[in-house]
């Protein structure tokens, strides 16, 4: 399992991810998990392909209009984590409410999860994601720093599974077995952005992140956005250069993104590549969870941009 020289080396050789987990040592339970949850995967790639792109008729906790694609990848990612074994209590984005499955049983993990990020861009043929945070026992009201892993799954012109479980970052693609097989291991962020993605309306920005902006034009960072969390993430991640943001807005102190479902699980990830990722004035891996829907401002990236976006955020009171 040599892999090649660069910043984050590329495999030799086939090797699945259930192999991969268990030469790292990892726990068999977390194993099954992780692998669980990309079998359903496989299920919510064929539902992108070919399913309904039409609105369900429900909406979320959040008054969002929920597509059919929302509730079919909520339901199938429930399933499956439900009749894994292995976990205790899962919570979807698409709900308010805790499934407590089996919250008693030790060594049992839990769940939160967001099914299908992105999926209003569904019907424009532009990537969408899921993405995954999992805690050891049934308490998902813990600080992100408590995850014992985290995982994005992206589906776009290709198919691929990025995790962490704290030893580094890795990522897999979906060959045509619609296997994960390993492509990139121990992939590294650098320390400074050359682009960036930025959330919300920029009229609506408060005084430090507007000159945080600003200063990236300045410095020749170049805008790179799609609209969707997992796939600009992705970019950044993998490039290993850049910064995403959806900050906090004159009309919106919290932002728009969930820590629960988004931030925690992808700080944990940016964290373990070498980069940082806060809400302009603290790590977000140490926020204490109040409430499941409970949203945050989010800066995510190269170390010394998020420190640069701290400070001049600083600087507004």
């Amino acid at each position: 399992m040599e892999a090649s020289g660069g910043q984050a080396g590329k495999t030799k050789f086939q090797v699945d991810l259930r192999r991969y987990l268990r030469e790292d040592g990892e726990d068999e339970r977390l194993i099954h998990l992780i692998c669980e949850i990309a079998e359903a995967s496989k299920y919510i790639v064929n539902s992108i392909r070919t399913g309904d792109l039409g609105v369900a008729g429900t909406s979320n906790l959040y008054g969002e209009e929920q597509l059919a694609l929302d509730v079919l990848s909520d339901r199938i990612l429930r399933k499956r984590l439900a009749q894994s074994g292995v976990v205790s209590n899962v919570v979807s984005e698409e709900s308010n409410d805790i499934l407590f499955i089996a919250p008693h049983r030790s060594g049992n993990y839990s769940v939160a999860y967001d099914p299908l990020d992105g999926s209003s861009l569904v019907d424009v043929n532009l990537a969408v994601g899921t993405i995954v945070s999992i805690y050891k026992g049934s308490d998902l009201m813990q600080p992100g720093n408590k995850q014992a892993a985290a995982l994005y799954i992206l589906y776009g012109p290709r198919t691929t599974l990025v995790y962490t479980t704290g030893n580094g970052v890795h990522e897999f693609g979906m060959n045509q077995l619609m296997e994960y097989t390993l492509l990139r291991r121990n992939i590294r962020m650098g320390p400074k952005a050359n682009i960036y993605a930025p959330g919300g309306l920029r009229s609506l920005y408060t005084a430090g992140t507007d000159k945080f902006v600003r200063q990236l034009e300045e410095n020749g960072v170049k805008l790179r956005y799609s609209g969707g969390l997992v796939p600009d993430f992705n970019q950044i991640l993998m490039k290993g250069t850049g910064i995403f943001f959806y900050p906090h807005l004159q009309n919106a102190p919290q932002g728009k993104l969930r820590l629960l479902f988004e931030l925690n699980p992808m700080a944990f990830l940016m964290e373990q590549a070498g980069g940082a990722a806060s809400n302009g004035r603290q790590r977000i891996l140490d926020l204490e969870p109040r409430q499941v829907d409970e949203r945050c401002p989010f800066f995510c990236g190269c170390r010394e941009d998020v420190e640069l976006a701290e400070a001049l955020i600083k600087e507004e009171v």
